[in-house]
């Protein structure tokens, strides 16, 4: 077998489509699969023709017209091979563009010509930060009424900081959108043939010719930043290289300093091959890209993957998905090479596995592999792990860092209606929480009722669906549930002694200090024992059984948020004292002060955006307002304005029914975690009653 060289590693892409609902990302990639010659006819998402994106091929995708999963596919542009994840729109599905964003090393921003940048996109946007992912900018829709592509680069630089460059600008707008013209070799370009299949370059029609030496030169401008050669070379009034600007675009843009913004309609066939140009010539390969791990051996150090095919293979499972073959496990190399055969070691189960079949995906088809080195995306077969896990060939222990996973806000009890129906439920429950780490699955023990939580209403709803449909599980579902959590406001001491003397050794351990409101995060044990009060061997049994009382508060019954525990006194008894016995007389001594710390009841706020035509936006924020949103913002963009506001998760429900009644459907929103927040007394009593009923 020849073995992948470096130089075939440097030809390589890894990207991410992602944008806000209906920006036209899955639309985007089939084009790309078209142009590619991956697929040889081209299918609408919304499936008229009863086929559907290539992209969305899960039953519920084809039906609603969105992307729920994300699905990778693999194809080759110009002798590179690019492998391109397409992720969801929907926030509900944040994890999917996540997981995604962790393991590509560029991506492109979709964005609509006429809404532009929108709530979705800045999300997209700050997960793209996170993980210090460079981009490039695709207009998208330029056919459509309203298109202003101008207008987007402004929001780009406004809405989200970048410094957007315009590498194109379009030649006519909505129905008179006849193509680009490309700023960098001065060219028009156009596209003909039945799928546009073919590139045609003209020179720069007259009406177009001054816009277009103005915007050149604001583009030179722009990029001269990022290369002394090229600056010479505009001061010099000489004839500029094409290479020296293509160079300059590219540093600009691995830095993350510059967004190379492109153009065109996808759905028209417009624009899509010099994307795919500007793929290769500016997004990173992955030796461009610095990938760390943690060496598990030496203290968890930081060590830099290089990428090398030589060198000990690091791999990381991103995503697991039960296809009708079995469990399919998506897997991003980032040093070594990994061969069909080979043992491998999930890092963090120290279990050995071999690789049985290592196939490469294109949606739900796939392509039998014998090898594949750093760089690749690639899928294995039958091999039992978690989303997030690393693998390496054994010579090694690392780790990588792993991804993001916001916790899930809301709930929902399922129950199956017959033996049949439980045990497919326990199947699709086994199999979702596996694939999905924003899906969670417990047994509330005074209900004995089975319950789901998750990102919102349309995930929950996705996934009873689901149920519903690959497992045939007939299945009830109660009402949706909010995940409220109740802290402590103000610092409350506690001395608390534990004796329990029955035949033979007693239990003996007493414990002193402090519990107080803590600002971030959720827990803290802070240990300031001195003179040995309570032995060293001891404190983890107090921290243990502090940790014991958060998942059940005494004020409502919720989990406990926000406290810092201190420990600074004690006692213990040579015979009588035992990790038992600290433990319960930590759970007496926090039980002891909680109440004295006057709980409150928190609830998860959510940052809704609400995007309507200007003539409903009193109705818009009247809607919010009952809902007690707090508005933070409303801004109008012509004939749309956009109303971002903060409101209470439990006032959500239901929501997009009473927005479609007020707005004639022609609203649309999106809402996110944005924190926890202290409930109004009144609506508190109400809640902690209605808990205390459904308890009994």
């Amino acid at each position: 077998m020849a073995t992948k060289t470096s130089e075939n590693i440097a030809r390589l892409r890894n990207i991410g489509i992602s944008a806000h609902i209906d920006s036209g990302k899955t639309t985007l990639t089939e084009r790309i699969l078209f142009y590619t010659r991956r697929i040889h006819a081209i299918h609408d998402v919304k499936g008229k023709d009863g086929v559907g994106a290539t992209m969305d091929f899960m039953e519920l995708e084809k039906e609603r017209g969105i992307t729920i999963q994300s699905a990778a596919t693999f194809c080759s542009w110009d002798n590179h091979p690019i492998n391109i994840i397409d992720t969801p729109g929907h926030v509900d599905f944040t994890i999917e563009v996540e997981r995604a964003l962790r393991v590509l090393d560029g991506a492109v921003l979709v964005l609509c010509a006429v809404g532009g940048v929108q709530s979705q996109s800045v999300t997209v946007d700050r997960q793209m930060v996170r993980y210090r992912v460079p981009r490039i900018a695709f207009i998208n829709k330029c056919d459509r009424t309203g298109a202003d592509p101008l207008r987007v680069v402004r929001q780009l630089k406004e809405k989200l900081n970048h410094n957007p460059v315009m590498l194109q600008v379009p030649m006519g707008l909505e129905k008179d959108h006849n193509g680009v013209i490309d700023l960098v070799s001065m060219k028009a370009l156009s596209f003909d043939g039945e799928h546009g299949e073919e590139l045609v370059e003209t020179d720069i029609p007259a009406e177009f010719a001054a816009f277009a030496k103005e915007k050149r030169e604001e583009m030179l401008d722009a990029i001269s930043l990022f290369s002394d050669d090229l600056t010479e070379a505009i001061l010099g009034e000489e004839a500029i290289p094409t290479e020296l600007v293509e160079e300059a675009i590219r540093k600009g843009t691995l830095s993350l300093e510059l967004t190379p913004v492109l153009m065109g309609s996808a759905y028209k066939n417009k624009g899509v091959q010099p994307l795919l140009d500007a793929i290769i010539k500016y997004l990173p390969n992955p030796f461009d890209i610095r990938n760390e791990a943690l060496d598990l051996d030496k203290d968890e150090e930081q060590v830099v993957l290089t990428g090398e095919p030589d060198l000990p293979l690091v791999m990381l499972a991103f995503k697991l998905e039960v296809s009708r073959y079995g469990q399919l496990t998506y897997v991003r190399i980032y040093q070594g090479c990994l061969n069909k055969g080979d043992t491998i070691v999930n890092t963090r189960t120290g279990k050995q596995v071999k690789v049985g079949r290592l196939v490469r995906m294109h949606a739900d088809e796939m392509e039998e592999i014998d090898s594949a080195m750093a760089g690749d995306i690639v899928a294995l077969f039958g091999i039992d792990c978690a989303s997030g896990d690393t693998f390496t060939d054994g010579r090694i222990r690392y780790a990588m860092t792993s991804m993001h996973v916001p916790a899930p806000v809301i709930s929902l009890a399922v129950k199956p209606k017959d033996k049949k129906a439980e045990m497919n439920l326990s199947k699709a429950l086994t199999r979702f929480s596996k694939e999905d780490p924003t899906f969670k699955v417990y047994l509330d023990e005074e209900t004995s009722e089975t319950i789901i939580c998750g990102m919102g209403e349309l995930h929950l709803d996705v996934y009873v669906e689901r149920m519903k449909r690959e497992y045939n599980a007939d299945i009830e579902t109660g009402m949706p549930r909010v995940a409220y959590r109740e802290s402590p406001t103000t610092k409350a001491d506690f001395n608390y002694t534990h004796k329990k003397q029955t035949g033979g050794a007693g239990q003996f351990g007493r414990v002193a200090g402090f519990l107080e409101p803590l600002s971030e995060g959720e827990f803290e044990f802070v240990n300031k024992i001195v003179g040995g009060s309570i032995p060293t061997e001891f404190i983890p049994s107090c921290e243990k059984g502090f940790k014991a009382c958060l998942p059940k508060g005494a004020f409502a019954g919720f989990p406990v948020v926000g406290v810092r525990v201190t420990i600074n006194d004690g006692a213990s008894h040579s015979v009588d004292s035992s990790d038992i016995a600290f433990q319960q007389a930590a759970i007496g001594a926090f039980r002891e002060a909680y109440e004295r710390s006057k709980p409150v009841l928190l609830e998860p706020i959510m940052r809704v955006v609400v995007e309507t035509p200007s003539e409903f936006q009193g109705a818009v924020l009247g809607s919010l307002n009952q809902r007690r949103g707090i508005i933070l913002s409303t801004s109008e963009d012509g004939a749309f304005s956009a109303v971002e506001a903060e409101v209470p998760l439990s006032e959500m429900f239901g929501y997009s029914t009473v927005l479609r009644s007020s707005t004639q459907g022609k609203a649309e929103f999106t809402m996110e975690f944005s924190r926890y927040n202290t409930v109004p007394k009144a609506i508190a009593e109400e809640i902690i009653r209605k808990e205390k009923e459904n308890r009994k």
